[in-house]
């Protein structure tokens, strides 16, 4: 059942990335993203990744869809057409692609005991978590203590990007009321 779900799900990701690349129309590009961030979230609930699905829900479906449509509404919504040629970049995609598939096909199959990382990291942090870090939830001490750079970048990197588009946005607001921009006030 489970892995009905996954290829259900894979396969409206598969539509709706489709639709997003054929879209002329800005709006309905924001809209089918976060429609992807919404299927991406539920692939990570089948994966038992419920914390990260509760971020790409929040930050992928939720403020980053408004985000798009705020900005949409200071700009004009319909994409123009390009005048050069799309190949270079079909293949440029093909072939990361290419490469990130065969990157795959060596890995050990997703959720099996044996894992390498189920023989080196796993045991160290059942085993030493309580003298190591004090915290004796495992989950805790993993994401707060083990991997507390890493969250603090990924806070930063969150922090970055949202002080950008209130500066952008703030930038356009200013320039408008001023009449900076070539029409008038």
């Amino acid at each position: 059942m489970i892995a009905f779900i996954n290829v259900a799900l894979l396969t409206l990701l598969a539509v709706v990335t489709v639709a997003i690349v054929r879209q002329r129309s800005l709006f309905a590009a924001v809209i089918l993203s976060g429609i992807y961030s919404f299927l991406m979230a539920s692939v990570l609930i089948v994966l038992d990744a419920v914390d990260v699905a509760m971020t790409e829900a929040s930050v992928g479906a939720g403020i980053s869809t408004v985000v798009l449509l705020a900005t949409l509404h200071l700009i004009k919504t319909t994409e123009s057409r390009s005048v050069r040629p799309r190949i270079l970049p079909m293949f440029v995609v093909l072939g990361t692609g290419a490469f990130l598939v065969w990157g795959t096909l060596v890995m050990p199959p997703y959720g099996t005991a044996d894992n390498i990382i189920h023989k080196h990291v796993v045991p160290r942090y059942i085993n030493d978590t309580i003298k190591e870090t004090g915290v004796p939830n495992i989950v805790t001490s993993v994401l707060a203590d083990y991997r507390g750079y890493d969250t603090l970048g990924e806070t930063t990197v969150i922090f970055t990007a949202g002080i950008g588009v209130m500066l952008l946005l703030g930038g356009r607001r200013r320039r408008t009321k001023s009449g900076q921009d070539g029409r008038s006030p």
